[in-house]
């Protein structure tokens, strides 16, 4: 089994300021904090509307924070297919891989909000063909990642003779993560294309099994190496962690939203003390999950996101044989 590694999720949700220049002030300083902190990676999601919001362009955003970082990976979790033609998504992702150095984790999946989509004149076909979509985007991507000239001839893309450079600096591309668990469509993409996959949060390990074994299958369908694939994991919808119940009691009080009952929310969160929460991701790591996703619950304060790494993080990411 490989390094355990952890990346941070920086939803635009989770910055409550309504100017954005404020909101990437927050951002870059998480971003800064998991970097000395020693995440893997951390992610912003990639939306353009929600009410009204003031919302960065996710791949904009990521370049500056590449310029004032050395170490920390970045990704989207995840690009939306149908925001944009899959031969300029791939040169962007190109591009900011050759910028930061080869730090680049690229996420893409077919989308989910449709009134976004409709708003901003977006087709949003049904999900069979967006999942169809998607296949024939990383058809495209990949081709133009690896070979000296592309061609493809598809039912929604088509490349002739592009040439496409510069290549991006991680050989022989950027790691791909595909987003989304559907079963017939998803997943199928998932098997051919991805080098790590990523189902959002799951209600329960049996279901997370479940979803391997779905995954597996279509594999086997199209004779890959079901191992190659690496495992990824949200171990809750979103994470708090401190180090009594009386400081987790007093935290829930102050974050829930006041029209959410605490059963609620507490349902979706994982509030744990590091110990309750090394235990939950040990399971995980039983099934040889090396990745794992976390959105802190109490962002931005780092509280949470110091705790975890000082506690949980720095336990798992001794080697295997002595972690137990």
């Amino acid at each position: 089994m490989g390094k355990i590694k952890f990346g941070v999720f920086l939803p635009f949700y989770a910055f409550k300021a309504k100017s954005p220049v404020e909101n990437f002030n927050h951002i870059k300083n998480l971003v800064l904090e998991s970097e000395r902190l020693g995440y893997d990676s951390v992610w912003l999601d990639d939306h353009l509307m929600y009410e009204s919001w003031p919302i960065l362009e996710s791949w904009t955003t990521l370049s500056t924070l590449a310029s004032v970082t050395s170490k920390i990976r970045f990704g989207t979790m995840v690009s939306c297919i149908t925001h944009r033609n899959p031969a300029l998504l791939a040169k962007a992702a190109a591009t900011l891989d050759v910028l930061s150095n080869g730090r680049l984790e690229f996420g893409i999946g077919t989308g989910a909000q449709e009134s976004e989509h409709l708003a901003y004149g977006f087709n949003f076909p049904n999900s069979k063909v967006r999942a169809e979509m998607l296949s024939e985007a990383l058809e495209v991507i990949t081709r133009l990642w690896t070979k000296e000239k592309a061609n493809f001839q598809g039912k929604h893309y088509t490349l002739n003779e592009a040439v496409f450079e510069p290549k991006s600096t991680q050989k022989p591309h950027p790691p791909i993560i595909v987003g989304g668990s559907g079963e017939r469509f998803t997943l199928r993409a998932t098997a051919k294309y991805a080098n790590r996959f990523d189902w959002g949060y799951l209600q329960s390990i049996q279901e997370y099994i479940e979803k391997l074994k779905i995954l597996k299958k279509h594999c086997k369908n199209i004779d890959r190496d079901f191992s190659e694939i690496e495992k990824s994991c949200w171990p809750a919808g979103q994470i708090l962690i401190e180090k009594s119940q009386k400081e987790l009691d007093g935290k829930i009080a102050k974050i829930k939203p006041k029209d959410m009952a605490e059963e609620d929310f507490r349902r979706i969160t994982l509030a744990a003390n590091p110990e309750e929460c090394l235990r939950l991701l040990e399971d995980y790591i039983d099934l040889d999950v090396t990745y794992f996703m976390l959105f802190l619950a109490d962002l931005p304060n780092p509280d949470s996101l110091r705790l975890f790494a000082q506690t949980v993080m720095k336990k798992l990411q001794i080697p295997p044989s002595n972690m137990r």
